[in-house]
């Protein structure tokens, strides 16, 4: 069996290894892997600089997001069976109820090994079946991104509809928050530093777009473009650089998602919290496996269909890796096995 380890720091030390075939044990499944996807986190843990959850151990499988077909059940699963469609939730042991270090220890591609590799066995109660609509390629790009901008909106923001979403940049995580606040009912602001990109938000139904690098002041064009109330929801993915921007872009009451640190520093939501507006900060780490569920009965709903930027093939697995670092995708980068 055919897998990719880290063997180091740096996408460099990315090896091809022949592994033996695994097997499911009790409470697990064994899953075809069919394609894979990749997100800004799997850049750090790379590199060696994404420590949450500890150290990524070395040698390491990488990727949280896959999806394949159960080919084998273990002792006492009787909720899937073999054929199933399945993606893995990006913490194998977070099915349900509030996070803890215990559950923040079973993540995909970081914590233990990921699902860069032609079989994989998974936490039977963290294998998701996915709507019938998607191919492997784009269920794949669903357990982190998607259940990330799921959760900033809706689980803690309570987004409803004809409230307004700035969504940072066109990444997977700001792409599945435009598409999946369309869905809802809501008004969404775009911002990217390429007309080419924005012009894509368009045709995903962005209903105004911010060319920040002509509009360094992108937090005013937002609160312009609400009459000056200023937006309701923000997913805050660059981090340190742009938390203040973000937060002046918000309404008072308003809600702010801290999601990421695209700019290499992660913004403080304990200091956001601080603001003296109540706007209401959240940090977000993903999702459960529940959180998965109920976003995909959504996705199913509005037969919505996420962006897959471009498909590379297993062989081409590094390449993959300096596309998404370029910074020249638009959604998701996949690996197709």
């Amino acid at each position: 069996m055919r897998a990719y380890e880290l063997r180091g720091q740096g996408i460099e030390t990315l090896a091809v290894v022949d592994r033996g075939r695994p097997r499911p044990g009790p409470g697990q499944v064994l899953v075809r892997m069919r394609a894979a996807s990749l997100n800004y986190r799997d850049l750090l843990v790379a590199s060696g600089a994404y420590t949450r959850g500890g150290p990524p151990k070395r040698p390491l499988v990488p990727l949280s997001d896959g999806a394949g077909e159960i080919t084998e059940v273990g002792e006492g699963v009787t909720r899937l069976r073999s054929g199933d469609r399945v993606a893995g939730a990006f913490f194998q042991k977070w099915v349900d109820g509030p996070f803890d270090a215990g559950k923040g220890a079973s993540a995909l591609g970081g914590a233990i090994d990921g699902v860069l590799a032609e079989e994989v066995v998974l936490e039977a109660d963290a294998a998701v079946r996915f709507p019938d609509h998607l191919s492997f390629e784009e269920a794949a790009t669903l357990p982190c991104a998607a259940v990330t901008a799921w959760v900033g909106l809706v689980v803690f923001g309570h987004l409803g509809p004809g409230e307004t979403v700035l969504a940072l940049g066109t990444g997977g995580v700001s792409i599945f928050a435009l598409q999946l606040a369309k869905a809802l009912g809501a008004r969404v602001i775009l911002t990217s530093s390429h007309d080419e990109k924005l012009a894509r938000g368009r045709t995903l139904g962005a209903d105004d777009v911010i060319n920040y690098q002509r509009t360094p002041e992108w937090d005013a064009a937002a609160r312009a473009l609400t009459g000056g109330r200023g937006v309701d929801h923000v997913l805050e993915v660059v981090g340190a650089a742009t938390v203040a921007r973000s937060l002046a872009a918000v309404r008072d009451g308003g809600h702010l998602s801290v999601v990421g640190l695209l700019c290499g520093e992660r913004a403080d939501p304990d200091a956001a919290a601080r603001n003296g507006r109540g706007v209401r900060v959240d940090s977000v780490y993903v999702g459960s496996v529940r959180h998965f569920e109920q976003m995909n009965e959504v996705i199913a709903r509005a037969k919505l269909r996420p962006v897959v930027d471009r498909v590379f093939a297993f062989e081409r697995a590094r390449e993959a890796y300096e596309h998404l670092r370029s910074g020249a995708h638009f959604g998701k980068v996949v690996i197709a096995l």
